[in-house]
């Protein structure tokens, strides 16, 4: 029974430490270290051309007022191209997003989403290349801010914060959301941050990296940059807005696409291996992707093993218990308005999508494309 308890405890370790001790020994060292001071703000006449790409794919709902939006930032006019990338839509995005006056605008066949960035990337002439998706309203400083962190040369990649307009629903995707912008931010100030999100980004164009379809810029560039020499970080001044999947059947169908190209991801990138970072990177990759990515199999040997071990002392009783009762909240959560209930199911729902993804990708195989979330537009 020694080898059993050594699994369980190590499994529950683990655990405990993605979620818990890892933000927590982020924040440790960030008070141990002094943070670099942040790089000096680019003189007005020194801004970059700046790309900013839109990939849509049926978006006629959004596209224009996307399209509007980019066109009121405070950012220089003839600094500023404004690209669409219409990833095969069947509807009126193409229209409409030229009649809202964006510069350049592709019709594109359905390829997907970062071949049709990888397209619009070609066509721009942008010294930096910023994304959004079509659904994300930006601040009219958004742009400015997330330009100006490239004053720093060892900066490759920036990231903006994404915060949701509309909670009232199931999903609790903003809670999760704002502890994984607490622990971005730890992780920008001490090394890199170890993923970022596609609603708000840039990347400077020698830097770009063209990815198959069945990638993903928010999983992919960070960890790029951090190989290539460079840095990855988070700005949360730079703010975008972005509805909420409004059911958790929705997000639950985003999360599993979403981890079917991690896999892929995983498989084919190396993206875990510590080869390339440093060390404290590496710690970062391993505590906050590794273990996050072998979470629903951590949990499934933790409560094999903790039945096994019920009858070795009482502790496991109550470790079971304690298993058991997460599972119950999760399940009365898809029915109760009750907030620790809804974040057990969140929580629960989230794990489970990961391994629904590996399962996806070797049933389905890679998901290349996607589509809107009802809801979301």
């Amino acid at each position: 029974m020694l080898a059993l308890e050594i699994v369980f405890w190590l499994c529950v370790a683990l655990l405990v430490h993605t979620h818990v001790t890892y933000p927590l020994s982020l924040a440790v060292l960030a008070r141990m270290r002094v943070a670099a001071s942040a790089p000096a703000a680019a003189e007005r006449g020194e801004l970059p051309h700046v790309s900013l790409i839109i990939a849509a794919h049926d978006e006629e709902a959004v596209i224009e007022r996307r399209v509007r939006n980019a066109l009121e930032s405070e950012y220089p006019r003839e600094r500023l191209e404004v690209i669409v990338g219409s990833d095969g839509s069947n509807d009126r995005t193409v229209e409409l997003a030229e009649a809202a006056g964006a510069d350049l605008v592709l019709d594109l066949s359905r390829r997907g989403k970062v071949e049709a960035q990888n397209a619009a990337v070609e066509r721009g002439r942008g010294a930096v290349l910023a994304f959004s998706d079509a659904n994300s309203f930006w601040r009219p400083d958004a742009l400015r801010r997330l330009v100006e962190r490239f004053a720093d040369p060892a900066v490759g990649y920036v990231c903006g914060q994404a915060t949701f307009t509309d909670e009232r629903g199931e999903n609790l995707e903003g809670v999760y959301w704002r502890y994984e912008l607490a622990v971005r931010g730890l992780e920008s100030r001490l090394a890199s941050v170890t993923a970022g999100n596609g609603a708000i980004y840039a990347v400077r164009r020698e830097d770009y990296v063209a990815m198959p379809s069945d990638h993903g810029h928010d999983l992919c560039l960070p960890f790029q940059m951090v190989r290539r020499g460079r840095r990855a970080v988070y700005e949360p001044a730079a703010r975008a807005e972005e509805l909420l999947a409004p059911t958790a059947s929705g997000e639950w169908e985003r999360k599993v696409r979403m981890m079917n190209r991690t896999w892929g991801v995983l498989r084919r990138d190396r993206m875990l291996s510590p080869r390339g970072y440093s060390a404290l990177y590496a710690y970062e990759m391993f505590s906050h992707r590794t273990l996050r990515y072998a979470s629903p199999f951590l949990h499934l040997i933790a409560l094999g093993a903790n039945v096994a071990l019920v009858g070795q002392g009482w502790i496991y009783v109550v470790t079971l218990a304690a298993q058991a009762a997460l599972l119950a909240a999760a399940a009365l959560g898809r029915v109760s308005r009750a907030w620790p209930l809804r974040i057990a199911a969140y929580y629960v729902s989230v794990t489970a999508s990961i391994a629904a993804g590996l399962v996806d990708r070797i049933r389905s195989g890679p998901a290349t494309t996607w589509e809107s979330v009802e809801g979301t537009r």
